[in-house]
């Protein structure tokens, strides 16, 4: 009986020590995706009831209403989080599309930047922990 993780059986991945770590980095993932949506929909929720609650700021090239802001935020977080609970179901159509609605959500908050730095980029940095994950993942299910 061969012991090799590869040896064609169906699932032969999974039983590689490979394979467990990039399981987890899904899991992590997809958790952390769950975690930045709530972060997007709470900002969102929040620009949206309160616009006051954001400092103004200086004039800036990409300024628009609080409130639109907020909306922004509130979709994207939505979003994020059906792609999130389509990751943690282990489907392979999420994979791609997490990386595109992170990479979204990333730029939203970027654009956001001077409405609340340090809040912003604690929430792009988490963004682009989730899409090293991501392909992380693609890069070990290739065929």
């Amino acid at each position: 009986m061969s012991t090799d993780p590869f040896d064609g059986r169906p699932g032969g991945f999974e039983y590689s020590a490979k394979g467990a770590f990039t399981d987890f980095t899904t899991m992590f993932a997809g958790v952390l995706m769950l975690i930045s949506a709530s972060f997007e929909i709470l900002q969102g929720l929040s620009a949206i009831a309160n616009d006051d609650l954001y400092a103004a700021g200086s004039d800036y090239l990409y300024r628009f209403d609080m409130t639109v802001w907020g909306w922004v935020h509130l979709v994207v977080g939505v979003l994020t989080a059906v792609v999130a609970v389509g990751i943690l179901a282990g489907r392979s159509w999420a994979w791609l599309c997490g990386i595109i609605v992170v990479s979204l959500a990333m730029l939203t908050n970027f654009a956001a930047l001077p409405n609340y730095p340090l809040w912003a980029l604690i929430v792009i940095a988490s963004n682009a922990l989730i899409i090293w994950a991501l392909c992380l993942q693609i890069a070990h299910r290739r065929p």
